[in-house]
């Protein structure tokens, strides 16, 4: 059996912070020219980056994407819409889950499986500020812990 080679090409680390994940779906992105090489490359930004479904589709919106050095006129939009590839159904139930109040679809990371670029794609809904404090306590109290053990045995 072959080992899935996966390169983690740019992440999303703020996402998990400000939303509760529900659902993750792997999504594969339409890209053109030079974008893959870029990616390949880290130059990739999903800070602000959702996605929407829109005529039976659906699209990531603001994924920075930076033109690559060598690509001179070749080079594209770095915040055009892309397309991502699901299956209908699955496209079917985000937009319906997306319907409903709160949930909103963000993506997580973006990632190279056996040579395909691949988006992590999450059903979240959005945290307050106390859930963000909460989140921060329990972490906090988790390293201290970790700490004491780690001294403990030694």
């Amino acid at each position: 059996m072959k080992s899935e080679g996966i390169k983690v090409a740019c992440e999303n680390r703020k996402a998990r912070h400000d939303y509760f994940i529900h659902e993750t779906y792997e999504a594969g992105i339409e890209l053109q020219g030079t974008e893959v090489k870029s990616l390949r490359a880290g130059k990739a930004n999903l800070r602000d980056s959702y996605a929407e479904v829109k005529d039976g589709e659906i699209f990531v919106e603001h994924l920075h994407i930076s033109p690559y050095e060598q690509g001179n006129i070749f080079n594209h939009d770095p915040l055009r819409r892309r397309r991502l590839l699901l299956h209908k159904r699955e496209i079917l139930k985000l937009f319906g889950k997306t319907r409903e109040k709160g949930f909103t679809l963000v993506p997580l990371k973006i990632y190279f499986k056996q040579g395909r670029a691949k988006l992590e794609l999450a059903l979240a809904s959005g945290k307050h500020n106390y859930d963000k404090r909460a989140a921060l306590h329990e972490k906090s109290a988790q390293r201290d812990i970790e700490r004491a053990m780690k001294e403990r045995t030694r």
